[in-house]
């Protein structure tokens, strides 16, 4: 029996799309798509039609199925807007089909630069253009009005940038309390120091937005003909909130020209690929936005996202997870400390 089928179940699937009046006969050619989350993503063929079907994972957390919900909203309101995105074909917000909520959407045709190059992306001028074009995404995505597209109530911007220090500090110390061979404070040096200095320079006002939640190079897919974005996918920590996060969160993972190794997003080769500078700027010139504080969001993204990474460094600790990994992710959160240490001099 293939992984899949026993948490995605065909026949209630295919009388469910009847009644969508999608595609007709049976479901053919499914298998799993990797990358991204740990929700499932299952590509299938109906009739002479394409599909992809999203849900939550095998055994989903207590959030699983509002997350799916929220994906589904964001999706719906895109579909008026030129923000790249997989389409939205349908959703069931309820349990009782699949024992879980998930949505249809359309394939895309396009590929994940994380997992290897097309062979015509050995060009260095469009490398720089696939570079360029990530950050016009997130552009298009800060410059919609939450309101006009039916998003004015997901998410509480008041107060936004005020609980995520506080947030992402207190996670931090709770993983003592999973893993008592954790060093603790001391397995990021300097993480006290850059959440006093991220308090103390925080950004007074900011413009509400929509945001992504995890933009960068893995959750985003290119067209295979011209180096421009065919979607931006992953919507599962999508929010109105200040979408300057989006870009401090991008310049976090971006190789600044000090680091020895690879950060913890990867694309090879790196040939051709502007600098952070050069996306600041090319951010700016798209979004008209005032960027005096970038450094106060890339500071967040290095501190948020080490924090993220060193939660997989404590699993390991318990056996949760390989060492090897936790290892490695452990060095990447060291690395972000350091940049972010930098740029707080």
């Amino acid at each position: 029996m293939d992984q899949w089928t026993a948490h995605i179940d065909v026949a209630a699937l295919e009388a469910w799309m009847d009644l969508q009046a999608l595609g007709n006969g049976p479901i053919s050619g499914a298998h799993l798509l990797g990358g991204g989350t740990q929700n499932m993503l299952l590509r299938f063929d109906r009739g002479l039609r394409g599909f992809v079907l999203r849900r939550p994972p095998p055994h989903p957390h207590a959030k699983s199925n509002e997350t799916m919900r929220r994906e589904m909203r964001v999706l719906a309101a895109l579909a008026a807007t030129a923000v790249p995105h997989p389409h939205l074909l349908a959703a069931c917000p309820e349990t009782d089909v699949l024992g879980a909520a998930f949505y249809l959407m359309e394939p895309v045709d396009g590929f994940n630069a994380t997992a290897g190059l097309p062979e015509i992306y050995g060009r260095p001028d469009w490398c720089r253009r696939m570079a360029f074009a990530l950050v016009e995404g997130i552009a298009q995505l800060g410059a919609l009005q939450p309101e006009a597209i039916g998003l004015g109530d997901f998410g509480r911007p008041d107060g936004f940038l005020k609980r995520q220090v506080p947030r992402w500090r207190a996670q931090f110390e709770a993983y003592s309390d999973t893993a008592p061979t954790w060093p603790g404070g001391r397995a990021l040096p300097g993480i006290d120091r850059v959440a006093d200095w991220l308090e103390l320079h925080r950004p007074d006002h900011f413009q509400p937005s929509l945001m992504h939640g995890d933009y960068h190079f893995a959750n985003v897919l290119f067209r295979f003909d011209r180096p421009e974005l065919a979607a931006i996918v992953d919507w599962e920590l999508a929010t109105i909130g200040d979408s300057l996060m989006d870009l401090g969160w991008l310049l976090a993972t971006w190789p600044d020209g000090s680091d020895t190794a690879p950060g913890p997003v990867v694309v090879t080769p790196w040939n051709g690929f502007p600098s952070a500078a050069e996306l600041i700027g090319h951010y700016r010139a798209h979004s008209g936005r005032d960027l005096s504080a970038i450094d106060w969001y890339i500071v967040m993204g290095c501190f948020k996202l080490a924090i993220l990474l060193e939660g997989t460094h404590v699993r390991a600790h318990i056996g949760k997870a390989p060492k090897s990994v936790g290892d490695r992710l452990h060095a990447d959160a060291i690395r972000l400390m350091e940049r972010a240490a930098r740029l707080t001099c």
